[in-house]
């Protein structure tokens, strides 16, 4: 659905420099689409990576020796003492405690909602690629023309 605040602009009655601006702001649209979708790929695999940890926490895993992370890189020894619920990371510090099936639906809603979110930058980053293309392709006529008509006036 279209912003009614939004204008259409017939991009072939822009000067030289005004497409110039459009192809920059489009270039850090672009950027900005592309930092966004490497960031929710990182979330989706994190989010992929947590659901299949659950697949290892199972009745005959009770009371196992694990190394439980610290940090990225710093780990200490435990058990395994509870192979029916699990804490769960879900942001900004905050943990809810779900038994191991509900874990893997929460895990499955998140990563179908991260793709679902990357399929729509990824349809929006399409669209802005091919007005870019068509902006560079006016400017590229533009200064042909302008090179084509200094070009007639040094002959003549």
């Amino acid at each position: 659905m279209a912003n009614p605040k939004e204008q259409t602009i017939d991009i072939s009655k822009l000067s030289v420099q005004q497409l110039n601006q459009l192809k920059q702001q489009l270039d850090q649209e672009m950027e900005l689409f592309t930092n966004s979708l490497q960031q929710l790929k990182m979330a989706q695999t994190k989010f992929q990576e947590s659901g299949e940890c659950l697949d290892k926490i199972t009745p005959e895993n009770e009371g196992k020796q694990i190394l439980v992370p610290l940090t990225g890189s710093m780990y200490v020894p435990g058990a395994l003492s509870d192979v029916n619920n699990v804490l769960i990371d879900i942001g900004t510090g905050y943990y809810v405690e779900k038994d191991v099936t509900s874990a893997k639906d929460y895990f499955k809603r998140k990563i179908k909602f991260v793709t679902d979110q990357m399929e729509k930058i990824q349809t929006l980053a399409q669209e802005k690629l091919r007005l870019r293309e068509a902006v560079k392709e006016i400017i590229d006529v533009r200064v042909d023309a302008q090179l084509a008509l200094q070009q007639q006036t040094v002959k003549t």
